[in-house]
């Protein structure tokens, strides 16, 4: 390690760092228990704030500074979340809480073992910690201490978790986490001894509350498990928690943006014109709703300032960390148009980044809810009123599509459903999360639109993409009440309402069937996904009731 970060064998040491001043903490050499985390490493950085991380970073070689001032990473062979090598550890005491057809199970004496070649992997190594919060509602957030070996996660999840004030944190001030995260991208794990499926391994006990990631450089797969972690603990309180974005008008208007990932859940919330909440975790709690994070995550390929300014503009803020975007290795410009490592290109930033983000990441109860597709289909209306049960229908689905070439093997539009805009989080059935959804849409009378940002006049390779000044367009009616009483017409197959005529919008986009060239191939194609809705709702048959089923697209 360089000389600006050197860490002491005991005490502590202040080193300068361009304008700020660091403190670097060791825990001493002395170890007479290697039971912990805190106990395995001669040098455990504790709580080092964003300056000293990425300087640590850049000079352990594991990033590049770009020119405008992020760090730009690789993440290896792992360039997304590995979904199949996720596991929950099978208690007696909340077995029957979990959602089992969705995840996978690992044995106590399976996850022991693993904790336990953790800690011997992690003993001569110096890992970085942080003590962070998951939630920006006092009531409900969770105390999480970090431990990782790369010093880039460390700023990685220092940014997307909220960073109480180092007063607060509990290193210093004595107290112990409610959870405690292990990360180490190095470490390989053993099918055989360890029960999972591969060397990658994500595994989460609730009993022991402890989160152990192994085998993977992706970053994500810190914060996907907090949020998973709130996803179990936060019903029993009654809270909701969801995947989506918040923001927040001038008249103290509050909305909730569901979709998956690349429907447009960063871009449409992050609006000049309102404040950002945050991007992608919330709760809903008897206070409003709070965001479960610090910072943000956005998607970056094809990222232009004209299109989405806000985010653009913190790919040259200091230390935001670009994960897989491609730079000029001399001149180190940015390209977000090359694809050649992964589509999955990613920004992590703190939120107030963001010129118009939430510093205390709270807001009154929603007036609306947007749920966001991606319909390569060319089916969905671009904007369409819901009622509150076609909202639980469409949240049960959580429906978008892939498109042609984004994977290997895809060479037509791929629908794909994850429930609750977010199944592979969801530790507890769907009709959980489904129940706290509807009792609060009903309790604040909260007005739901479905929004396709995917195609429109033929499917993907046929049509073009939805513009997204239209969409933003829009939104804006939406939100401002314009098209509370707008004249509507009946989608004759998934029963929207959708507005005949906005203000500043083509009428003809309003109709998604009359954008086709050939509307009796619409209509086959209407009926086509109407089919795949109902085929992947027979799971909730037995679970919702008889208003919501009734929601179902009608197939002649």
């Amino acid at each position: 390690m360089g000389q600006g970060l050197r860490a002491q064998a005991s005490g502590a040491a202040a080193y300068g760092l361009g304008d700020s001043t660091i403190m670097v903490i060791s825990v001493g050499a002395e170890r007479l228990r290697i039971d912990r985390f805190e106990d395995v490493s001669p040098e455990t950085l504790r709580n080092l704030p964003a300056a000293a991380l990425f300087q640590l970073a850049v000079e352990r070689g594991e990033g590049n500074i770009s020119a405008k001032g992020p760090i730009v990473v690789r993440t290896g062979e792992h360039t997304g979340r590995s979904a199949q090598d996720k596991f929950i550890v099978r208690h007696p005491e909340v077995a029957d809480k979990i959602w089992w057809d969705n995840n996978k199970e690992m044995s106590p004496a399976q996850f022991d073992a693993l904790h336990a070649d953790m800690l011997a992997y992690a003993s001569d190594r110096q890992l970085i910690a942080q003590d962070l919060k998951g939630g920006a509602d006092k009531d409900h957030a969770i105390n999480v201490r970090v431990f990782t070996d790369y010093a880039w996660h460390a700023l990685f999840i220092q940014h997307l978790l909220v960073r109480p004030p180092l007063s607060e944190r509990q290193f210093v001030t004595g107290g112990e986490p409610d959870f405690t995260i292990v990360d180490l991208p190095g470490f390989t794990a053993d099918p055989t001894r360890h029960g999972c499926r591969t060397g990658t391994v994500i595994a989460v006990d609730f009993v022991k509350r402890i989160v152990l990631i192994g085998g993977t450089s992706y970053a994500g797969e810190m914060k996907k498990s907090v949020f998973t972690i709130l996803n179990f603990l936060l019903p029993e309180k009654s809270v909701m928690p969801m995947h989506c974005s918040v923001n927040v008008g001038s008249r103290n208007d509050a909305t909730i943006f569901f979709g998956l990932s690349g429907t447009g859940k960063t871009t449409l919330s992050a609006d000049k014109s309102r404040t950002l909440i945050g991007d992608d975790e919330h709760g809903w709690s008897e206070n409003g709703l709070f965001n479960f994070e610090g910072g943000c995550y956005a998607k970056m390929i094809r990222l232009s300032p004209e299109a989405e300014p806000e985010i653009y503009s913190t790919t040259e803020r200091f230390a935001t960390v670009l994960e897989n975007v491609a730079m000029d290795p001399l001149n180190r410009e940015l390209d977000f148009d090359d694809a050649s490592l992964t589509e999955n290109t990613r920004g992590a930033y703190p939120i107030h980044y963001i010129p118009n983000a939430s510093l205390d990441g709270r807001a009154p109860h929603p007036r609306t809810i947007i749920m966001l597709t991606c319909d390569a289909f060319g089916v969905m209306p671009p904007i369409a009123k819901l009622t509150p049960a076609q909202a639980m229908y469409q949240f049960l689905s959580g429906y978008t599509a892939k498109v042609a070439g984004t994977e290997k093997g895809v060479t037509e539009p791929t629908a794909t459903f994850s429930t609750c805009f977010g199944a592979p989080f969801m530790p507890r059935h769907p009709s959980v999360y489904g129940k706290l959804l509807g009792d609060l849409i009903d309790q604040h009378d909260v007005q739901c639109w479905l929004v396709n940002t995917g195609w429109t006049g033929g499917p993907h390779g046929v049509g073009s993409r939805m513009p997204i000044k239209a969409t933003r367009a829009l939104l804006n009616a939406a939100l401002d009440g314009a098209l509370g009483a707008a004249k509507t017409v009946v989608h004759p197959v998934f029963g929207f309402e959708m507005p005949v005529a906005v203000e500043g919008i083509d009428a003809a986009l309003l109709d998604p069937r009359g954008t086709w060239a050939d509307p009796s191939a619409y209509d086959a194609q209407a009926r086509k996904l109407a089919q795949m809705f109902v085929d992947n709702f027979r799971v909730f048959e037995d679970h919702v009731p008889d208003v919501v089923m009734a929601a179902a697209p009608k197939i002649e």
